[in-house]
């Protein structure tokens, strides 16, 4: 099995694909950005100026500091995942979308992270978490282009000397962060100086992005985020980090699997624990995207007002300089249409070569990137009578003139705004947080003491610690034990470190995150507060859907006698008695539904209904008719339900618990990163820059001897006996028998495996000899029959 194949067999149960690194590529030097061109012409067509000026002379007026260059993908391992292909061109795109940036010791160089996602051919996403950075240029050649165009920008612009407003309009280019952070910041105004957009190669330090990205099947933002934050704190810490970062990113790559649904993991990063979760079968989807960002940026009227529009498959175009604030509101719109999903054009970060998709006459959900100091008036927008206008960093909406309401919409915000509130937030878009007392955190309309929780959290961590059956082990004897893992040269270097009073526990200390009470960190405590906010009101809107889509399966029409006859049909039936329905709906409601059952995400929910009845449930099909079945069972469905008073949702304070419970007692615990196969010499450190990783210990998984092998050799083997009992039933009773006490001899000789052996790397290898030959028995055996 090659080093491609065996990192693809893996991967549907892996945590991460792929590692990407993305940045100048030394060899090719400076290259202009054709397609950061190519913006600035449409942009200037679309704000009626001169586009040939704008593609051409105003680029040569900006100062070579301010123009962008084209980015490469440097390196990404693996070299490819047969279950999702590295397309290099898209995520170079996304990790740097306006290519590289330059700065110098007077700019700002604060690290920037932004995420994005990628829509496949089959509907399916994948999704991208990129840490961007700033890292000194020591290449004499680029610093000796960099020093020959702003000699030539001067010669074409004396007056360049002292920047003016209009050319730090146009720096925006090379901005990842929104205009509102950078005009706070201490360095906004040595930029303003007659030092800004210069560049002398004897005084000045001159400085290029470089992005770290993680590719990933599920959104495990927060996750992610800290993981890129910590590779990036190890390279520029004074110290060197505990082991090269190979070690970490082979970790995260191969060793890390995605947690189970209803369960939470818990890895490690280069210095601290990382814990993301995964919500059960029965509760909403995976949604990572802070909501608790999301509603403050716009306001709740302004996001029920999104919202609805969203629902009426209207044009929806989002507009900031901020990438990231782009893709969580993205993001977050489309979690609240729960059972329901976008079914058209969805790119939260349209690319500059895409910009004519905003002419298309079609629905469509995408965000845009402006550029400082542009001036809204002058933006020219397709002239559609459905288009949302949403302006994020200004914290307003423009809407379509005219539009059904979203039913009991009063109340629906009345609602949002008391789960804001208890968590700090103000419901007006652009508002400071609200101050509430630390000493209280609440669940629903419960407050509980955050002294009694830490006391709890305590407890639960250290009984996490005690549990052998999760094979943990307190204090120093842990961090030996889990980091030695059996390799005769780090034991050799454990007795050194012995000798010399080196503890492996300081070792971790570096670039620390700052305790909170019970040994939980401030930003595990931010995360968890997030997550719960994040599915109170999640569940708010959810339960407006299962009010007012209860007895939808009543006027579902199944007329078809099997699937093939129905996907041949499909244009000619009708699969909804639309007019029954809705004369059964109170009246308030029926502007609004009488729209939204037109609607193409409304046609494909029904779709899958029908299509439930021959195969397995889609999953947000199978947790909203779970709600309603378990809503029948407290609520017998009786003519007073028809009425259009509002019912609040029941259930915040046990959604947020299950929440809290599963990130306070950890289910499962990754292997920790160890020392690999390195040669003598490899995973060198430098502070400030991020080393050349080596491929070849990146490029392959750990093979089947490591401890979490015998864990998923158990599953593999259940699900191989599974697939072959039906030939098992057509052997004749001899034969049987000899198969069946081969696996049972084989079964003893293994040993029951402790919860954190779980390796999903090598699913595919273990115990096949086995497998194989009792293939090949039964082919024999059918062909001789």
């Amino acid at each position: 099995m090659s080093g491609t194949n065996a990192a693809s067999g893996a991967a549907p149960c892996r945590f991460a694909h792929y590692f990407v690194i993305c940045g100048i590529d030394t060899e090719t030097g400076l290259e202009p950005d054709e397609l950061a061109a190519l913006y600035q012409w449409l942009e200037a067509d679309r704000q009626g100026r001169d586009p040939d000026t704008a593609a051409t002379g105003e680029n040569f007026e900006q100062s070579p500091l301010k123009r962008t260059f084209k980015s490469k993908v440097l390196a990404h391992y693996p070299e490819n995942v047969e279950w999702n292909p590295f397309d290099q061109d898209a995520v170079n795109m996304l990790c740097m979308p306006k290519g590289l940036s330059f700065r110098t010791q007077a700019d700002s160089r604060e690290p920037q992270f932004h995420s994005f996602l990628i829509t496949r051919e089959d509907g399916s996403r994948t999704y991208g978490f990129v840490h961007t950075f700033y890292e000194e240029v020591t290449s004499p050649q680029i610093c000796s282009a960099m020093q020959t165009l702003y000699q030539m920008h001067q010669a074409e612009n004396p007056s360049s000397a002292t920047p003016s407003s209009s050319s730090s309009s146009s720096s925006s280019m090379d901005s990842l962060a929104s205009s509102l952070d950078e005009a706070d910041s201490p360095s906004s105004s040595s930029c303003r100086s007659a030092a800004c957009g210069g560049y002398d190669a004897s005084r000045d330090t001159l400085y290029v992005s470089k992005a770290l990205c993680l590719i990933t099947p599920m959104p495990f933002m927060h996750a992610c985020r800290r993981f890129l934050s910590q590779v990036h704190r190890a390279v520029t810490a004074s110290l060197p980090p505990p082991l090269p970062l190979e070690s970490y990113v082979h970790n995260i790559l191969y060793e890390v699997p995605l947690p189970p649904p209803g369960r939470s993991l818990k890895f490690h990063g280069v210095y601290e624990p990382i814990v993301c979760q995964r919500p059960g079968p029965g509760e909403l989807p995976l949604a990572d995207f802070p909501l608790g960002q999301t509603f403050p940026l716009l306001g709740v009227e302004n996001l029920v007002q999104l919202f609805n529009c969203t629902l009426l498959e209207m044009q929806i175009l989002l507009y900031s300089q901020d990438y990231q604030r782009l893709m969580t509101v993205a993001e977050g719109i489309t979690t609240l249409l729960f059972p329901f999903q976008w079914q058209h054009v969805y790119v939260p970060i349209l690319p500059a070569s895409l910009l004519h998709f905003l002419d298309a006459p079609v629905p469509y959900l995408m965000g845009l990137q402006s550029k400082e100091g542009t001036d809204r008036s002058k933006l020219e927008l397709p002239q559609e009578a459905n288009l949302c206008f949403v302006d994020i960093d200004n914290h307003c909406i423009e809407l379509p003139e005219d539009f059904p309401q979203f039913p009991n919409k009063p109340e629906l915000i009345q609602e949002l705004s008391e789960v804001l509130l208890r968590y700090g937030i103000s419901p007006v878009g652009g508002a400071p947080p609200t101050s509430v007392p630390t000493s209280t955190t609440t669940l629903g309309s419960v407050s509980v003491s955050t002294r009694h929780t830490g006391l709890k959290s305590q407890q639960a961590l250290r009984e996490l610690e005690d549990d052998g059956r999760n094979g943990n082990l307190g204090g120093e004897q842990l961090a030996v034990l889990e980091l030695l893992q059996g390799n005769a040269t780090l034991e050799r270097l454990q007795a050194l470190a012995k000798r010399t009073g080196v503890r492996v526990e300081a070792l971790r200390g570096v670039g620390g995150e700052g305790e909170a009470q019970g040994g939980r960190t401030a930003v595990d405590e931010e995360e968890l507060r997030n997550a719960k906010l994040n599915v109170q009101l999640r569940e708010v809107f959810a339960s407006r859907f299962t009010m007012m889509f209860a007895d939808y399966e009543a006027f579902v029409i199944q007329s078809a006698p099997d699937l093939e006859s129905w996907l041949t049909n499909r244009e000619q039936m009708h699969n909804f008695d639309k007019a029954s329905f809705l004369s059964d709906q109170p009246e308030p409601y029926l502007p609004f539904l009488s729209h939204f059952i037109e609607t193409q995400m409304f046609a494909t929910f029904i779709d899958n209904k029908i299509m439930s009845q021959w195969e397995e449930k889609e999953p947000l099909l199978r947790v909203f008719d779970g709600r309603i079945d378990k809503a029948r069972l407290y609520n017998v469905r009786a003519p007073s339900l028809r009425s259009s008073n509002y019912q609040r949702c029941t259930i915040l304070k046990e959604s947020a618990q299950a929440i809290e419970q599963r990130l306070l007692k950890i289910d499962h615990t990754a292997i920790h990163p160890h020392l690999l196969d390195m040669k003598i010499g490899q995973g060198k450190y430098e502070q400030g820059f991020f080393p050349k990783l080596q491929s070849d210990v990146l490029s392959v998984g750990p093979t089947n001897n490591n401890r979490w092998s015998n864990r998923t050799a158990t599953a593999q083997r259940r699900k191989d006996r599974h697939r072959q009992q039906t030939e098992h039933l057509t052997l004749d009773n001899d034969l049987k028998e000899k198969y069946m006490q081969e696996a049972r001899s084989l079964g003893k000789n293994l040993r029951q495996p402790k919860l954190s052996d779980l390796s999903p790397a090598v699913i595919a290898q273990t115990n096949w000899k086995f497998v194989e030959g009792l293939l090949k028995e039964c082919r024999m055996k059918v062909t001789t029959s």
